[in-house]
């Protein structure tokens, strides 16, 4: 995610290519078996996407080939057209959980990345600041995780991959551990924010209404790799956002029709 002055593009990438993009990724848990087969995915600046699978299917497999921390077996993983195989620390990676350090003030978690890439802590928190506000968290520097709501939390949380300098964000199961009613207000923040920003997202989810109102697009993913059946890209499903005018999209047909494409393909 481009925060200021950090996260550039490489010198060779290419112009108007998909921010992320994987073409026949195919990884597994070890050497002996493939866990997804034959990917197909992309993703472009300030869009979010959604993976949606049953639980097992290799999601998470998926998000460590798409951040370079594993090699694939076959095919590719592109950033801005470059290939990120072998390459982690280029794209941003964020767990279910916040894992904000209890220690620490909310400005301090947020500014960790910075300090970890050898920034000064006064240079880090002078450039965190004024994006206090716009994560939603103006009057939290100084409070302590414990002191903030689970929705506030994860607010830190995003502002923390935020900092880590990449337009790319790979988010598994951001939301999963909040009520919801925050869930709902909180992803469609988020969505927001990061058109804003121009942040690439791919989020994992097993959550079908989650995906529908979140994404662009949703794959589909279908497969047993615990017995012995690598997952694939069942489809791919179009979700028209700007359907239903000014009524919430949750209630329009588009969501409907998109939620029950998802339906059909997860089986």
């Amino acid at each position: 995610m481009a925060a200021a002055g950090a996260g550039e593009k490489g010198a060779g990438a290419v112009s108007g290519a998909p921010a992320l993009e994987a073409r026949g990724l195919t990884c597994g848990w070890d050497e002996r078996a493939d866990v997804v087969r034959g990917i197909d995915l992309r993703v472009d600046c300030g869009e979010t996407v959604c993976v949606v699978g049953r639980s097992g299917c290799g999601k998470t497999t998926l998000l460590h080939a798409l951040s370079g921390l594993t090699l694939p077996r076959a095919g590719r993983v592109l950033l801005h057209g470059e290939d990120l195989a072998g390459r982690p620390g280029r794209v941003s990676y964020m767990l279910q959980k916040d894992l904000l350090l209890p220690s620490r003030t909310i400005l301090d978690n947020a500014i960790l990345p910075l300090v970890l890439a050898g920034e000064k802590k006064a240079s880090a928190r002078e450039r965190a600041m004024p994006l206090m506000e716009r994560f939603g968290l103006a009057g939290c520097e100084d409070k302590w995780p414990s002191e903030l709501s689970g929705g506030m939390r994860q607010r830190a949380a995003f502002l923390r991959t935020y900092l880590m300098g990449n337009d790319v964000a790979l988010l598994d199961e951001p939301f999963s551990a909040l009520d919801a009613l925050t869930r709902v207000d909180l992803r469609r923040w988020y969505c927001e924010m990061a058109s804003e920003l121009g942040i690439a997202s791919v989020v994992i989810t097993h959550d079908v209404d989650e995906a529908v109102s979140m994404a662009s697009r949703v794959y589909v993913l279908e497969g047993d790799p615990r017995g012995g059946v690598p997952s694939r890209v069942a489809g791919e499903v179009v979700v028209d956002h700007a359907a239903g005018g000014g009524e919430p999209f949750e209630l329009t047909d588009e969501f409907l029709r998109a939620k029950r494409e998802v339906m059909a393909l997860l089986g």
